[in-house]
């Protein structure tokens, strides 16, 4: 038989995984459902019911262009984040075959580590640069990967989706413009979290997706700089100026465009309130935790997630208790988990045996609130007192 739901979680879910995804948000639903019931034709077609549904996907494609200071012509939609990175590494490779170098870090996401795998099986140079404790970038590594010959692309993740640490993309950007390479970064963490401007910063693709800022799953785009040469990845169309095709996803495109509007009009306040709320968690996680300690550099980072690592005891157990108490967290990237093995963001900064075991992210997001904290401070010291106890690690 199996076992019957907690009535607590059922009835209030503290939602602390916003870094895994986000609820959509009530605009974005009501702007989806027009073209699920009544506006359901296809933007590719002549006639005009076909028609007006194309303006409103170009009506996001501005929208999206607008939260990064970019040229609508420079979006193309995707289906998910993944795609986005995908699209712009292979979409790279497929220009210069084995000749191209890529160059990436040690903490990316697996969207583009395993990709970065793929390349090395197929011959390409591939150059992962580690961290420091911190989870900041070796730059002097990144210069000396970068001094090689031949056509390079570097990917370099803009905010870490496990720790929150952020990248000195600037600096990474015009390090490796420098050298002649061209930059992808995978923003899909900091794209409604933090201020990116393609105008000023000088990478030539970047990569984000819907469901990271309360749209649905299912939509994403990737912003390529105009004179960018990218190969299609997805064929098949003229769709997205012949940059990928396919029949477009409407409903979710439009669903982006408004959570893009609405990211950036929130923009500032939602960094202050859910910074403070974040805080406020870690804080009192570490008050009333024994072995808490946080993992990453804390100066610099997204305002809304922390990553706590507890000494002698699995990160899976506690997980599970708190899941029990209704309380959602993760262990890290939501696209590896299922793995025992401790993440491969927290084994680069060399964060001890004793606590990586025991790393928890928390994120939170725009509809969090001081209850929700106060819930998860309650929640969290009983399970780890009691799993410590339990530890034969712990004397």
């Amino acid at each position: 038989m199996s076992k019957s739901p907690n009535p607590q979680m059922s009835k209030f879910p503290i939602y602390l995984d916003n870094n895994a995804t986000t609820q959509p948000a009530p605009e974005v639903i009501e702007a989806m459902l027009p073209f699920l019931r009544e506006r359901w034709g296809n933007p590719s077609s002549m006639h005009a019911f076909g028609g007006g549904v194309a303006k409103a996907v170009d009506r996001a494609r501005q929208q999206v262009a607008a939260l990064i200071n970019a040229d609508p012509a420079e979006i193309i939609f995707t289906g998910c984040g993944t795609e986005s990175n995908n699209a712009a590494i292979f979409g790279s490779a497929e220009l210069h075959g084995t000749a191209l170098r890529f160059i990436t870090t040690r903490v990316e996401h697996p969207a583009v580590l395993v990709p970065a795998r793929r390349l090395r099986e197929r011959g390409h140079s591939v150059a992962e640069i580690g961290v420091d404790g911190r989870g900041q970038l070796d730059l002097a590594a990144l210069r000396q990967a970068l001094a090689g010959n031949g056509p390079a692309l570097v990917s370099a993740m803009w905010a870490n989706n496990e720790t929150g640490v952020l990248f000195p993309i600037q600096e990474i950007a015009e390090t490796a413009k420098a050298a002649g390479a061209v930059v992808h970064t995978d923003a899909v963490q900091a794209v409604g979290k933090e201020r990116v401007d393609v105008a000023k910063t000088p990478v030539d693709m970047l990569s984000l997706s819907g469901h990271k800022i309360h749209a649905p799953k299912g939509v994403g785009a990737l912003y390529v700089r105009r004179g960018t040469r990218l190969k299609a990845w997805m064929l098949g169309g003229h769709q997205e100026h012949g940059r990928r095709g396919g029949t477009e996803n409407v409903p979710h495109i439009v669903a982006l465009g408004v959570a893009a509007e609405l990211a950036l009009k929130n923009l500032d306040d939602e960094r202050g309130r859910v910074a403070k709320l974040r805080d406020r968690l870690e804080r009192g996680i570490l008050q009333t935790c024994p072995g808490a300690r946080v993992n990453g550099g804390v100066e610099n980072r997204l305002p809304n997630t922390t990553n706590i690592s507890f000494e002698f005891i699995e990160g899976e157990a506690i997980l599970y208790h708190l899941s029990d108490a209704g309380i959602c967290a993760s262990s890290g990237s939501a696209c590896a988990s299922g793995s025992l093995e401790p993440s491969h963001v927290i084994r680069a900064m060399g964060v001890p045996f004793t606590a990586a075991h025991g790393s928890i992210r928390f994120s939170l997001g725009r509809f969090n609130t001081d209850a929700d904290v106060d819930a998860a401070l309650a929640a969290l010291p009983p399970v780890i007192h009691k799993l410590r106890a339990l530890s034969p690690f712990v004397k």
